[in-house]
C-alpha cells in the first residue's frame, strides 16, 4: 500500500533536518566552516550576480546573511519533501538525491580557502544521517487506506507525527550546540583574556560639543553591537589567539611574519574613525563610528620596505576575500592601522578579530580586511582584489555625504529639531545646510571637530507648520566641495545624491 504523501512529503524534511543538525554538531568539533549550510553558501555568496547581492544589502542590510540562510534552509525543505516523495515510491532515488547533496557539501567544504580533508566530515556525518532518518521514517509512515493488522512496519498517524517533532527537535538542538559551542566558544574565552594595551598616542579627547544631544541623533560613537557588519563570510572565521600569524610579504625588501603577541608589544595609536560600506545607498545606515586602538600600517611597512613598483597593498582575510589598498594611502600620514581594538575592549569576533585593517578615507571593500592573516605586496596591474573583477571600481575616495535623523515621518507645528550626521572621511565637514520644500537652503549648526576622519553631528530649528513637508540636507567637505545633487547607484564606487524625507506636521 501506499505512503500517504505527507506523510512522504514530512519524511524528506525530517530527514534533512536531522543530517544538518548533524552536521552542525559535528563542525562544532572539526571547525564552523565545514558545516554544510556555512559551506554551501560560502559558494553561493560568491557565485551570486552582483546585482542580486546588492538588491539583498538594500533590502536585508545588515541581515543579508541571515536571510540567506534563512532562503537556503527553505529552499532545501522544499527539495528535501519532494526528495521524501520520491522516496516514498521507489527508496534507492532517494539514496541517490542524498548522496548528490552530500557530495555537493563535500566539495564546498574542501574547496573553502584554508579548508583541509577534515571538514569534508560534517558534510558526510549530515548525509548518513539524513539517509538514516529518512528510511527509517519512509519504512514506518503512514499507508493509504486501512493499515493491514499484520503489517508492524506503518505507525499510525499520531505517532508518526510524534516521532517526526522529536526529530525535528532534536535537529534544532545539534543546530544550536553546534552554533554555540566548539571553536567558537574557545575563541570567545580567548578574546575576553586578552589584556590590550595602552595606545603609546593616545585619541586626542573629545570636544564637550562632539555630542549635540537631540533626541533621535545618532550617537557620536556606535556601539560594537549597533556597528555594521557587510562582508562575504557567512559565519565569521574563529581564529585563537595563539595560534594566529600575520604575513607581511610581495614585493619588499623584508617580508615578515607577526604573532598575535608581536603585535600586541608594538607601539599602538588610538583614534576616532568613521567607517563606511561601498554599498550604503543615500540616507543609509552602513556607516558607523568607533574608536579603534591598533599597530600604524606605515611602521610596518617602513619595516619591510616595500619595492618601487609595489602600489597596491593587498589584506587577505583568514576565509581568503581580499581586498586592495593604494600603498601611498597607507603611509601618507592618515591614520592607517591594523587594529584589535574597538571601543576600548578586543575587537569582536564578527568585526574581525583578532586583527582588521582600517584606513581612514577609503570605503570597506578596498581597506577593511576583516580577520587578517595576509598582507601582500603587488601593483594594481598585477593583481585584482575580490571585488574588483566583480565589476567595482579600484580604490575611490568615500563620498560626501549627509543623512536626516530625525525626524522621519511625523512632527507637531513649532519649532522641530531636524537633525542627522555627515561624513567626508579624512576630508572632514565644514558645513551641513537643510531645505524645507523648495525654499532656500538654511544653515544647521555642527557638532565640534573631533577629527577629518569622523563624521559630525548637525542640528537645524525648523518652524513646522501644518501639512506634508519635505526635507532635503546637503553637506560641504574640507575642501569646499558641495555634496552632488546628482543620483547614482552604489556600484561601482559609492552611491551620490541628497538625502531626503517627507514629513506630516499636525
Amino acid at each position: 500500500m501506499a505512503v500517504e504523501r505527507w506523510a512522504a512529503a514530512l519524511s524528506g524534511v525530517v530527514a534533512a533536518c536531522a543530517g544538518l543538525g548533524a552536521g552542525e554538531l559535528t563542525a562544532a568539533l572539526t571547525g564552523p566552516s565545514g558545516a554544510p549550510l556555512v559551506a554551501v553558501g560560502d559558494h553561493v555568496v560568491r557565485a551570486t550576480p552582483e546585482p542580486v547581492k546588492e538588491w539583498a544589502i538594500g533590502v536585508f542590510g545588515t541581515y543579508d546573511k541571515l536571510a540567506l540562510q534563512v532562503g537556503t534552509a527553505v529552499l532545501l525543505a522544499v527539495i528535501a519533501a519532494a526528495v521524501g516523495v520520491v522516496g516514498s515510491r521507489r527508496l534507492r532515488y532517494a539514496g541517490v538525491a542524498v548522496a548528490l547533496f552530500t557530495a555537493v557539501g563535500v566539495v564546498a567544504a574542501v574547496t573553502r580557502e584554508g579548508s583541509g580533508a577534515v571538514d569534508a566530515i560534517p558534510s558526510i556525518v549530515a548525509g548518513l544521517v539524513a539517509l538514516a532518518v529518512g528510511y527509517g521514517l519512509l519504512r514506518r509512515a503512514p499507508v493509504a487506506g486501512e493499515k493491514p493488522p499484520w503489517d508492524p512496519r506503518a505507525w499510525d498517524r499520531r505517532r508518526f507525527i510524534t516521532v517526526s517533532g522529536l526529530a525535528l527537535a532534536g535537529a534544532g538542538a545539534g543546530v544550536a550546540i553546534g552554533r554555540n559551542f566548539g571553536q567558537g566558544t574557545a575563541v570567545e574565552e580567548a578574546r575576553n583574556k586578552v589584556a590590550l594595551p595602552a595606545p603609546a598616542s593616545p585619541a586626542p579627547p573629545r570636544p564637550a560639543g562632539a555630542e549635540l544631544g537631540v533626541d533621535g541623533l545618532t550617537p557620536f560613537q556606535t556601539s560594537a553591537r549597533d556597528f555594521y557588519r557587510i562582508d562575504t563570510a557567512l559565519v565569521p572565521p574563529n581564529l585563537l589567539p595563539a595560534d594566529y600569524r600575520l604575513r607581511i610579504h610581495g614585493r619588499c625588501a623584508n617580508p615578515i611574519e607577526l604573532s598575535y603577541d608581536d603585535l600586541l608589544k608594538r607601539p599602538m595609536i588610538e583614534r576616532d574613525i568613521t567607517l563606511t560600506c561601498v554599498s550604503n545607498e543615500v540616507g543609509g545606515e552602513l556607516v558607523g563610528n568607533a574608536r579603534w586602538l591598533g599597530v600604524p600600517l606605515a611602521d610596518l611597512l617602513a619595516e619591510v620596505r616595500p619595492d618601487a613598483g609595489a602600489d597596491q597593498l593587498v589584506g587577505r582575510s583568514a576565509d581568503g576575500w581580499t581586498a586592495g589598498s593604494p600603498t601611498a594611502l597607507c603611509v601618507d600620514g592618515r591614520d592607517a592601522m591594523l587594529a584589535v581594538g574597538m571601543n576600548g575592549e578586543p575587537l569582536p569576533v564578527r568585526h574581525g578579530f583578532p586583527v582588521r585593517m582600517v584606513v581612514p578615507g577609503l570605503y570597506g571593500y578596498v581597506s577593511a580586511t576583516k580577520w587578517l592573516t595576509e598582507l601582500e605586496l603587488t601593483s594594481f596591474a598585477d593583481f585584482d582584489a575580490y571585488w574588483i573583477p566583480r565589476g567595482w571600481s579600484t580604490p575611490a575616495p568615500i563620498k560626501t555625504e549627509s543623512r536626516i535623523d530625525t525626524p522621519r515621518r511625523k512632527a507637531t507645528a513649532g519649532k522641530v529639531a531636524v537633525a542627522g550626521v555627515a561624513w567626508a572621511q579624512h576630508r572632514g565637514i565644514q558645513a551641513v545646510e537643510l531645505r524645507v520644500d523648495d525654499g532656500p537652503w538654511l544653515p544647521a549648526r555642527l557638532s565640534e571637530v573631533t577629527s577629518s576622519d569622523t563624521w559630525r553631528q548637525w542640528v537645524c530649528e525648523w518652524d513646522a507648520t501644518p501639512g506634508e513637508h519635505r526635507l532635503t540636507v546637503r553637506a560641504t567637505d574640507g575642501g569646499g566641495v558641495v555634496q552632488t545633487e546628482q543620483r547614482a547607484p552604489v556600484a561601482p564606487d559609492g552611491a551620490t545624491g541628497l538625502h531626503s524625507v517627507t514629513v506630516d506636521v499636525s
